[in-house]
């Protein structure tokens, strides 16, 4: 099993973006160190606990402090991009990448990205549509030789054809051919996009808060979607994300999930999904009241917390309940003391990975 990173990025309102950019650099950097594989990161414009809303910037800066670790856009907001200008910033992300880099794409975007880009959220459909309309642009663009046309419901390009004097014209492609490796993140319960993933042979990456009936079902509309396509869906493509703290004894790791995912998930998390349905994607038992979805219950159902054996028995018990995954993506948490989140990576990585190393 390989172990990466999901960086939202979490950071509590009181801390200052510089502060907040430094240690999600020190800890990608504490990553990389210990044999991470990856890390992907999150791309929002009006969210201030999630407060990246360039990603591709803080992974250009990442890639020259760190040697291996592979970078990823958790993910690209498609509905709120120009397809041309999209199209070339992660060719050349990609380049500078040198390969070292995933694209991860979304079709959907919180209702106040939405708005800031003058697009109703509430016309869910015609989103997902514009949406795919800019991911088959920039596919295009790649793709394309000579003079580029698009004409669609939202987009309209006439891209000039390469002068072999002047030198000017579309030119740049991804340093990894035909495009990078694209995954794609799914959050809802029969997930149309992860279906998509399943079609196209592209990377699916499930929410950290799904119950794992729900997880399962991500993997049948996998599964359903390769078949369609005649494909073969490989469960080590899938990704799942996890709140993580591991620490050195069982009643350390509880008092700090408490304070640090707890703080995460009842200042952040729960207001943006009460009321709205999300909550039903975490309980084990679909009659449970939302109120019963508390910080002790996403501890002792959702969330992986522990000392190393515990945890590695949690991470057993969900490969087995899900039939199998091949990355679990720890979701990152800005605890007020950081020295928490490097010691628990190194745990996870270093203690509970030799424990659960026979999960291909």
């Amino acid at each position: 099993m390989n172990f990466g990173l999901f960086m939202m990025p979490l950071h509590p309102p009181h801390r200052s973006y510089a502060d907040s950019y430094d240690r999600d650099l020190d800890l990608i950097v504490t990553a990389d160190g210990l044999g991470y594989r990856e890390v992907w990161i999150g791309e929002h414009i009006t969210e201030r606990w999630e407060n990246a809303p360039a990603p591709d910037l803080l992974i250009a800066k990442g890639l020259a402090m760190t040697e291996n670790i592979i970078f990823g856009t958790g993910v690209t907001l498609l509905s709120i991009h120009n397809p041309v200008e999209l199209a070339h910033r992660i060719a050349m992300l990609d380049h500078l990448a040198r390969g070292r880099f995933y694209w991860g794409i979304g079709a959907r975007a919180i209702p106040t990205d939405l708005q800031l880009f003058g697009l109703d959220p509430s016309k869910g459909a015609e989103v997902r549509e514009r949406s795919a309309e800019v991911l088959d642009i920039v596919l295009k663009i790649w793709e394309s030789e000579g003079k580029f046309t698009y004409h669609g419901k939202y987009f309209d390009i006439e891209a000039p054809e390469l002068d072999p004097v002047l030198g000017r014209g579309l030119y740049m492609k991804p340093y990894q051919l035909p495009h990078p490796p694209i995954g794609v993140a799914a959050t809802s319960l029969a997930s149309g996009s992860i279906k998509v993933a399943g079609e196209k042979g592209w990377i699916p990456m499930s929410s950290s808060n799904l119950a794992p009936q729900h997880l399962r079902g991500h993997w049948e509309v996998v599964e359903e979607g390769a078949a369609e396509a005649g494909r073969e869906a490989d469960r080590r493509e899938w990704r799942i994300g996890r709140d993580v703290l591991v620490a050195k004894t069982p009643q350390e790791a509880r008092e700090r999930a408490h304070a640090v995912l707890g703080r995460n998930y009842i200042e952040h998390q729960l207001p943006n999904r009460k009321g709205s349905g999300a909550l039903g994607a975490c309980k084990i038992d679909p009659n449970m009241p939302d109120e019963a979805v508390d910080v002790d219950y996403m501890m002792e159902n959702i969330w992986i917390v522990g000392d190393p054996q515990e945890c590695a028995d949690h991470i057993r018990k969900l490969y087995e309940e899900v039939g199998g995954f091949g990355t679990l993506l720890g979701i990152t948490q800005d605890p007020e003391d950081p020295e928490w989140e490097h010691e628990c990576l190194e745990l996870l990585m270093n203690e509970v990975g030799p424990l659960v190393a026979d999960l291909k």
